[in-house]
């Protein structure tokens, strides 16, 4: 089964994609801040880090550059609200899927298949 980290400060929100990616067959494990996902990615292992960029604390981008330190494995796909910040992370950390908000849950789906589409292609 696919693991994801959600880290997403707005409650409402990390509650509502949470449960939309655990129906679609997910395990979901989602954080608050990304200073809060930081040991969950030292001490587990994920398949996709999905992140909203602007937190308090520590942004996406500064969590997603950690990621690919301490576990070069896990993809990163962004989520935000914010156009200016989608360009700034396209910029700082090329090949990440930025998703910008608002967004259907479908398309969310949607995106997280097309990223492990190769590694069902490769079980069969």
């Amino acid at each position: 089964m696919i693991r994801i980290l959600l880290a997403e400060d707005d409650e409402a929100m990390r509650t509502y994609l949470t449960r939309a990616l655990e129906n679609a067959g997910y395990e979901v494990v989602s954080v608050d801040r990304g200073t809060a996902a930081v040991p969950l990615l030292e001490t587990q292992e994920f398949d996709l880090l999905l992140s909203d960029i602007v937190m308090p604390e520590m942004d996406g981008i500064e969590l997603a550059q950690l990621c690919a330190d301490i576990a070069p494995r896990t993809r990163v796909m962004f989520i935000t609200g914010f156009a200016a910040v989608s360009m700034r992370a396209s910029r700082e950390v090329p090949r990440t899927k930025v998703l910008s908000k608002p967004f259907h849950l479908r398309d969310l789906v949607m995106e997280v298949e097309r990223l492990f589409a190769d590694q069902a292609t490769a079980r069969l």
